[in-house]
């Protein structure tokens, strides 16, 4: 029997059945963080690029939920600057998805189905997974958080983007207003794509714990956003890239403090 909608966010909203291990990107040549279930083969990966000046350790949250419910996470820890490069984060992002999908991970314990391969970010990281996806045809689906515009253009890239994507963006998001990036973005996708605005959600939102850009940026950690974009982010990856079709009603239809702003294609797209 199909969940509802309500019933499937209230599951994916808790952990999934993995017990979760953290690695070293750097131990193999890209500093950075892993994290994986604790054992398995050909699983689905996914590589998270941060925000604009937030380690990593902001989305640990977002990455521990994804690993919990059997996805490889690896995150670059580089370009952490106030003027970091676009392009060289890209370049690192790709660099994660090679490591994903030839190394074997977990002391031999973790392989990756190279075909089952995703990318995610927030802010300039979200651009940043768009630059990944259109240069890179192994890229299977696109969720992003609060995406900014990069230079090269992500909204250029978009348009080369044949995958199915959902972008989260927050209604109260100053530093990165939909209206100037993930709108454009979203109606210049060219496979089956989301927008949904989270109400209330600040362009920091997104993020976890304090930091001190929190007294520099726009908002502050907000756990109704992070909570909405873990449960709709892991329904949308576990759809597109392993074909998981049990938590379809949460793609399909608006939640509770989440409403669908923009769609083109199916609402629930199939395999990439």
């Amino acid at each position: 029997m199909a969940l509802t909608a309500k019933q499937a966010f209230k599951e994916l909203s808790r952990p999934g059945p993995h017990r979760v291990m953290r690695g070293d990107l750097a131990l193999v040549g890209l500093p950075g963080a892993v994290l994986t279930p604790e054992s398995g083969n050909g699983l689905p990966a996914v590589v998270f690029g941060h925000g604009w000046l937030q380690p990593i350790k902001r989305y640990h949250g977002f990455m521990r939920h994804l690993a919990s419910w059997g996805f490889v996470v690896a995150a670059p820890a580089t370009q952490n600057g106030p003027l970091p490069s676009h392009r060289l984060f890209t370049a690192d992002m790709r660099t994660a998805l090679d490591i994903c999908s030839s190394v074997r991970l977990g002391e031999g314990r973790i392989s990756v189905n190279p075909e089952q391969l995703g990318t995610a970010g927030h802010s300039l990281g979200g651009g940043c997974a768009v630059l990944a996806a259109a240069a890179d045809e192994r890229v299977r689906a696109v969720g992003t958080m609060g995406l900014s515009e990069t230079r090269p253009s992500a909204l250029d890239a978009a348009r080369e983007c044949t995958m199915p994507a959902l972008h989260l963006s927050g209604d109260e998001d100053l530093i990165s207003p939909p209206i100037g990036h993930a709108e454009p973005v979203t109606q210049a996708w060219a496979g089956s794509v989301q927008l949904r605005g989270i109400t209330k959600a600040t362009h920091l939102g997104f993020t976890e714990n304090w930091q001190w850009t929190d007294m520099l940026l726009d908002g502050k950690p907000q756990s109704k956003t992070q909570k909405i974009s873990r449960v709709l982010l892991t329904a949308f990856f576990l759809r597109t890239l392993t074909g998981n079709r049990g938590y379809d009603a949460l793609l399909e239809g608006e939640i509770k403090g989440c409403s669908i702003d923009y769609a083109r294609g199916p609402a629930v797209p199939s395999l990439a």
